[in-house]
């Protein structure tokens, strides 16, 4: 195949030829997509006169806050630089969103020093969004390894929210009591890993209102003797120990939950293990609109991992038919309609000299034709301002959501060389985040991160991070976790006349979180869809609860709501501004069982 007289293969080689003279680069100095003009400038969006309506306020001392990952020296080791992750949750079930922050106590190089104290992972309970208290102790959690990442859910259909850890080495999963307090439930369970664990993420698969757990493994990493000495040849600046390359990718984790308070791991039967993908972030997301939650994973140096359930058990794997599995260094995972014609679409975070994708969902599209139940995605991240601007970063943590409340969700990032700075190894390469906002239709997305916060101008070595209205304000706040550096909680400052909804979700008799919900809210003449649980950052977990921007409409004209069951309600009428609940007897059978919820329609506002 040939554009323009030039072929694929000239193509390639010149990906691989900026990515090979990056990789040699003695002295980075991030242009954030400026580059040459006319090469990397030219297909990026920009704002125009009008100002860009995002704006962030750093509140990370005022609100608490003095988490710092990694006290540890590094040692120039895979195992040690890809961490680590932030994850939301309301594990006390007040209203107010909490945040768990996990940490590595040290270098995994053999007899290096550990602090096992500021080293251990950290875990902030939300005093009414005015402030967040270290309950870490009080709590039990007592996790001082060598974490990765973390996920939220009900495995046991109790009402509460459990903790499950990812980590090099032993993963945990902590049950929550009901009382504040967690205990380890890991070997009871039977959810073990001790691996090189990465992104993690939960969902009913198989419908059958018990959740199950999909977890990520990266590489076989193997400490040999020799590695104090060798630096790679190739990349004199570099040593091969944190080049992925250099070990062999690790089989994936399905863990199905039995129903009975115990796990068996069926990913090989199930078809989802990847054993050949070096994977880093997973998404449970109804790709093809049937009501079945497929799985995507986003793999380094691997094709990526695309999942069609099935629906009796199983998945397909469909990777070169649907064009959503390129061949790159896949790092971030974000899901969402974020052109509003009601089907997932899919962005991805990449390594540099490779740009990222953004993988639009033509399923809606294939719909209004002949090829009816079709899935496939076309890369618009060029088109839409999102590739070029990326060449020369490290893309992670990711994510869509709805800054300003217009009803276009806008896109965040955060950036970080995996290359050690050249005057100290022991550092790595810091780099600026991104925020994009959204301009609506197919006027592409521009990045503001430096005009929306003076904070967002300093670069540094992003790894996680996740979103959510952490003060109940109506507009999404972030939160930030650097490597080697402090977490960053950004609260939103937007001024804006937009209005919104948010939509909470519950179930009795089984999956009590909703999780695979699907919302559709009209309003405005605009019908927004979001699904529950579907999106999990790098390493990381946004807010559950979806948020909705409605633009100007100030009452919202309808609620449809699928449930994970395939049962269906709509309500209508309804006010902006305002978080409402709804919940759902789930049809999953006679021996499910859960308490009593609220009666559907509740408004959090009282009203």
């Amino acid at each position: 195949m040939r554009w323009g007289g030039i072929s694929l293969a000239a193509v390639l080689l010149l990906a691989v030829a900026l990515a090979a003279a990056s990789r040699e680069q003695r002295h980075i100095v991030p242009s954030v997509g400026i580059g040459v003009e006319g090469v990397t400038s030219v297909l990026m969006r920009h704002a125009g006169q009008s100002e860009a309506p995002l704006r962030f306020e750093d509140v990370t001392e005022k609100m608490g806050i003095r988490f710092r990952h990694f006290p540890g020296v590094r040692a120039s080791l895979i195992a040690e630089d890809m961490g680590s992750g932030v994850a939301w949750g309301d594990y006390d079930a007040d209203g107010f969103i909490d945040l768990f922050c996990v940490n590595a106590v040290g270098s995994v190089e053999p007899g290096a020093a550990h602090d096992t104290e500021t080293g251990r992972s950290r875990l902030y309970r939300n005093v009414e969004g005015m402030r967040f208290d270290d309950v870490t102790d009080q709590a039990g959690i007592q996790f001082a390894g060598f974490g990765m990442g973390a996920c939220w859910a009900d495995y046991d259909n109790d009402q509460d929210l459990d903790l499950y850890v990812t980590a090099f080495g032993a993963n945990i999963l902590y049950e929550n009591q009901g009382d504040g307090t967690f205990r380890d439930v890991t070997d009871r369970c039977g959810v073990q890993e001790a691996r090189f664990s990465s992104g993690c993420a939960w969902a009913d698969y198989d419908r059958d209102g018990d959740i199950d757990l999909y977890v990520a493994d990266y590489v076989e990493f193997a400490r040999r003797e020799g590695d104090r000495v060798w630096r790679d040849p190739q990349y004199s600046e570099q040593p091969y120990t944190i080049n992925p390359s250099a070990y062999p990718p690790s089989r994936n984790s399905l863990f199905q939950n039995n129903g009975d308070g115990t796990f068996s791991e069926v990913a090989a039967e199930a078809g989802v293990a990847d054993p050949n993908g070096r994977s880093l972030s997973a998404s449970w997301v109804d790709m093809d609109n049937d009501g079945w939650q497929d799985l995507y994973v986003a793999n380094d140096i691997s094709w990526n991992g695309v999942f069609r359930n099935r629906g009796d058990g199983t998945f397909e794997e469909i990777g070169a038919s649907s064009l959503a599995a390129d061949y790159r260094s896949g790092m971030g995972l974000a899901v969402a309609d974020y052109d509003n014609d009601l089907d997932q679409d899919i962005f991805i975070t990449h390594w540099i000299a490779q740009e990222n994708a953004l993988y639009r969902n033509m399923v809606s599209d294939m719909s209004r034709g002949d090829r009816q139940g079709d899935l496939w995605f076309v890369d618009s991240a060029d088109a839409l301002g999102l590739g070029q601007i990326a060449l020369d970063m490290v893309g992670w943590a990711t994510s869509f959501c709805d800054f300003d409340n217009d009803g276009w969700r806008d896109l965040w990032m955060v950036n970080g060389h995996t290359f050690e700075r050249p005057d100290d190894h022991r550092l790595l390469i810091p780099q600026p985040p991104f925020l994009f906002w959204n301009k609506g239709e197919d006027k592409g997305f521009v990045e503001v991160a430096g005009r929306s916060c003076p904070r967002l101008a300093e670069p540094f070595v992003g790894r996680g991070g996740a979103h959510a209205d952490f003060d109940r304000d109506g507009l999404v706040d972030l939160a930030w976790q650097a490597y080697q550096g402090q977490l960053l909680l950004l609260k939103n400052t937007c001024s804006s006349s937009h209005h919104f909804l948010r939509v909470d979700l519950r179930q009795t008799g089984g999956n009590t979180l909703a999780l695979g919900a699907r919302v559709y809210v009209a309003a405005g003449g605009t019908t927004h869809m979001g699904e529950v649980g579907c999106s999990s950052s790098y390493l990381s977990q946004d807010e559950r609860t979806l948020h909705f921007g409605l633009g100007a409409a100030e009452r919202v004209e309808s609620v449809r709501i699928v449930w994970p069951d395939q049962a269906e309600e709509t309500h209508t009428d309804l006010p902006a501004d305002r978080t409402v609940t709804f919940s759902h007897p789930a049809a999953y059978g006679a021996n499910r069982t859960g308490a009593a919820l609220p009666k559907t329609g509740i408004d959090r506002d009282g009203n």
